[in-house]
């Protein structure tokens, strides 16, 4: 494949996964359920994500491959783990991308609403489409350019949000922590709320892992992807933790809900009506991008798998850009698929049903990598070669073992939450039902060999 990915390209296609649709409006769902506390909870999300990224920098650098941890799986792991954990990641973002891309047709459905939203939605996805069919570094070019909007986006809102806390910006006086603590105070669904909005925050931080996906088309992997890993772990953090709690400093808690951005709400509640309507236009980036690069990783999981003889082998095939074309194809008709379907259910309540379900898969491909990386320096501590190694995870092996069972703990929490919990029944059969067939397979070949051979 083209190693046409320079360092800034990676950065901002992982941010571009990161800084979807779903952190505008999904972010409602988080607030509502946890009030103020929110901000811990996001905290601790960062924590999780530091442990996974870290993890997966010794591998990207060791073995920079497109495909990234479903190859360390099937080396570290076993092929059948693989397999489920690399068609469960593709599955994930099949019902992911399509979301963003209806997010989009919505908010264009708004500004123009004589066309329907559905043909929005399909403008969209042929859109990335072909930015994914371009050569890798078109294609880096132009998630760089969508993420900064986004990035800046945040930037000026906290900026906003700040002044407005201290009374120099929306004619309201100095505000401080009125409003953050007069409803029941930092914890008023309790500190349990916490938990039980984990599995909404990973599917907010989930992106991140794109950084592996694409570490067999960068430049120099072993210099850029732990830079990668560092600026991208810190600036989430921030992205994240520092406008949320701003956000919830301007805006009560209870008025937070996933049918609006919150942060456009937030602003027209201080009556800053033209600013929220921008915010409209960042939301719609938001989802471009965020479908952009989701198509991009899901392809190279595609594409991984072929090349492992775990998916149809045409899809293993590279084009004259070094493009993996057929796994771009096949990844955006079933996006084009399920726009169809949605159309057909436009529920509200779908898109938090969605983001449960992967949160649950995204948490299985993140667990992957924590135990890929933990079996990789085992095997080479053993071997007494870990020296060898160009980068290594700090702190080995404690934070690898809480980035595993962290994220374990979360599956564990989502199955006993009666709002998500069929969204864990849906996302185990993901991972199980591509095992399974994969094991099936592999008997099968077994024998026929051995028919053969006796």
């Amino acid at each position: 494949m083209n190693r046409g990915l320079k360092n800034r390209h990676v950065q901002m296609i992982s941010l571009g996964g990161v800084i979807g649709s779903g952190y505008f409006l999904g972010t409602g769902y988080v607030l509502e359920k946890a009030g103020p506390a929110a901000i811990l909870a996001y905290l601790l999300g960062g924590v999780i994500v530091l442990c996974v990224m870290l993890s997966l920098a010794e591998l990207a650098v060791a073995k920079p491959v497109s495909g990234s941890f479903v190859a360390y799986a099937r080396e570290n792991i076993s092929s059948t783990w693989a397999c489920g954990v690399g068609w469960a990641y593709w599955l994930n973002w099949m019902a992911y991308v399509p979301s963003e891309m209806i997010a989009a047709g919505i908010i264009m459905n708004n500004f123009v609403p004589e066309v329907s939203q559905l043909w929005w939605a399909v403008f969209f996805g042929l859109v990335v489409t072909v930015l994914n069919l371009f050569r890798v570094d078109k294609f880096g070019e132009s998630e760089f350019w969508l993420s900064l909007v986004k990035i800046l986006a945040l930037v000026a809102f906290s900026v906003v949000a700040a002044l407005i806390c201290l009374g120099l910006f929306g004619g309201e006086g100095f505000i401080g922590t009125r409003i953050l603590l007069s409803s029941g105070g930092f914890t008023p669904n309790g500190w349990w709320a916490i938990v039980l909005t984990m599995v909404i925050i990973l599917v907010n931080f989930q992106g991140t892992e794109i950084i592996g996906l694409a570490a067999g088309e960068c430049k120099e992997p072993e210099k850029s992807i732990p830079i990668a890993v560092r600026n991208v772990t810190w600036r989430i953090i921030a992205l994240y933790i520092v406008p949320i709690s701003l956000l919830i400093s301007i805006l009560p808690w209870e008025e937070a809900s996933i049918s609006e951005s919150v942060f456009a709400a937030a602003l027209a509640a201080h009556g800053l009506d033209s600013l929220a309507a921008a915010l409209a236009f960042v939301v719609l980036t938001a989802a471009v991008s965020c479908s952009n690069s989701g198509l991009y990783s899901s392809a190279r999981a595609l594409y991984s798998l072929a090349r492992m003889d775990m998916a149809p082998a045409f899809l293993a095939q590279i084009n004259s850009k070094g493009v993996p074309r057929n796994s771009i194809l096949m990844s955006v008709s079933a996006c084009w698929l399920v726009i169809l379907l949605y159309t057909f259910n436009p529920d509200s309540a779908v898109y938090t049903y969605l983001l449960a379900v992967s949160g649950c898969t995204g948490a299985i491909a993140w667990i992957s990598i924590c135990w890929s990386q933990y079996r990789f320096r085992r095997r080479l501590i053993a071997e007494g070669l870990e020296h060898t190694l160009r980068y290594k995870t700090p702190f080995f092996p404690y934070v690898t073992l809480f980035g595993i069972w962290a994220q374990v703990f979360c599956l564990v929490v989502l199955a006993f939450t009666p709002d998500l919990r069929q969204a864990f029944y849906m996302g185990v059969p993901m991972l199980v039902v591509p095992m399974l067939w994969h094991r099936l397979r592999s008997l099968y070949r077994a024998r026929v060999a051995a028919a053969r051979n006796g």
